[in-house]
């Protein structure tokens, strides 16, 4: 597994654990107001650290997931998070 525990840029983290696509989508989204780290609003830039959960609200899912530890490359959804919540929107 390529994993660290420190922290890492939100929409790094998001591009890096497969949960967005691309970083600038993941950017995008953040600053929509569409992704929350642990229940508020962030801006791409906030730090994420294990433990943290994100949530991120597409057109046709949202999603809520567990920091398990930082990806350090393009490594696998599995292996860095934990999925909590995938469902379409109400």
């Amino acid at each position: 597994m390529n994993c660290s525990r420190s922290g890492v840029r939100l929409d790094k983290f998001l591009q890096l654990s497969r949960l967005v696509r691309r970083r600038t989508l993941a950017n995008r989204l953040c600053q929509a107001g569409r992704v929350t780290l642990n229940g508020r609003p962030a801006d791409p830039a906030a730090a994420v650290h294990p433990g943290d959960i994100v949530a991120v609200s597409l057109v046709t899912r949202r999603l809520r997931a567990r920091v398990r530890s930082i990806p350090t490359g393009r490594a696998g959804q599995e292996d860095c998070v934990d999925v909590l919540e995938d469902r379409a929107p109400e």
